[in-house]
């Protein structure tokens, strides 16, 4: 699992592009009260069932591999020169 210099704010920007994706289809509606932890499992078996993103093994699936599948989705869909990706 390669790291990214800027893992952190990238894993952030693509949580709030993975809970917008989830209610665009209108599948969830996300709460406050609801964990970061939820909200990434959910995102996460939500992405593989509409085959946007390749499942784990099920033995590998914990919350930091989660993160970094996520980050990965989205760097995916930025432009090669995005800062972030400097």
């Amino acid at each position: 699992m390669k790291k990214l210099k800027h893992e952190a704010e990238l894993y952030k920007v693509a949580m709030l592009a993975g809970i917008k994706y989830a209610e665009g289809r209108g599948v969830v509606e996300f709460e406050a009260t609801d964990s970061a932890s939820e909200k990434l499992l959910y995102l996460y078996r939500l992405m593989v069932h509409d085959k946007v993103m390749q499942a784990l093994p099920e033995d590998q699936v914990a919350e930091k591999s989660l993160r970094h599948k996520l980050t990965m989705w989205y760097v995916k869909q930025l432009p090669k020169d995005h800062p972030l990706l400097k």
